[in-house]
């Protein structure tokens, strides 16, 4: 018998939803706002990175603001773009999520936006795709820190070796790896080679909870066979 995942840990922005783009407006029309200049290059920076962090990154480059308010304009500006301008999940994400649950396999949102704009996504799927929402306002240590997945695990009731968790980033990347779940790199902006994810898809489109399982078991196989 295949051995499963107990759940899948899923990160939101660049995975889950194409958000970045909406982000990098929203940093690019702040900063202006203030006078600065904000490049392509120094938004990638922020990718993966948690609110305050990059609110601190923000104040350096002249944002006139404390970090709470940056966090708050920013996921407001982000919110109101999702509202007029729609969610673009990312392709084979939302076909992925309900085939596993059709598998029953528990899925989590782990992501370091606020939880006012994750449950802003989670509404505008059209079933009941996550057990549990961990957001970044709700943990003491952002990514690339392994607290946000392992708090996903405690909530879920299970061990986090039992858990796959799926990233765009490489901040994100590192913090499942750091937290012992079987980590999968699906990168979209950023390149994630060498980072020592389990496995890299180039996309989501087409697999299924069978590819997801499939995985699991072939890591989870060769470890214990060290």
């Amino acid at each position: 018998m295949t051995h499963k995942p107990q759940a899948v840990l899923w990160d939101m922005d660049g995975t889950l939803v194409d958000t970045e783009p909406y982000w990098m407006a929203a940093e690019t029309a702040l900063v202006e706002s203030f006078g600065g200049t904000w490049s392509h290059e120094q938004a990638l920076q922020l990718v993966g990175s948690g609110l305050h962090e990059s609110a601190e990154i923000l104040r350096a480059a002249g944002v006139d603001m404390d970090a709470d308010a940056i966090v708050s304009h920013l996921t407001d500006a982000v919110r109101e773009l999702l509202e007029t301008q729609g969610v673009p999940f990312r392709p084979g994400a939302r076909e992925l999520l309900r085939d596993l649950q059709v598998a029953g396999i528990p899925s989590a949102l782990v992501t370091m936006s606020l939880g006012r704009m994750a449950r802003s996504v989670i509404d505008l799927i059209d079933f009941p795709a996550f057990d549990v929402v961990v957001p970044g306002d709700e943990v003491d240590y952002p990514k690339p820190h392994p607290e946000p997945y392992l708090k996903a695990s405690r909530l879920l009731d299970i061990d986090i070796a039992d858990a796959l968790v799926i990233e765009d980033s490489p901040t994100g990347l590192r913090a499942g790896i750091a937290s012992g779940a079987v980590t999968l790199g699906v990168p979209h902006i950023v390149p994630l080679d060498g980072l020592g994810a389990h496995a890299l898809w180039p996309t989501l489109e087409g697999r299924t909870a069978g590819d997801i399982v499939d995985l699991y078991a072939a890591v989870t196989s060769v470890e214990v066979g060290r």
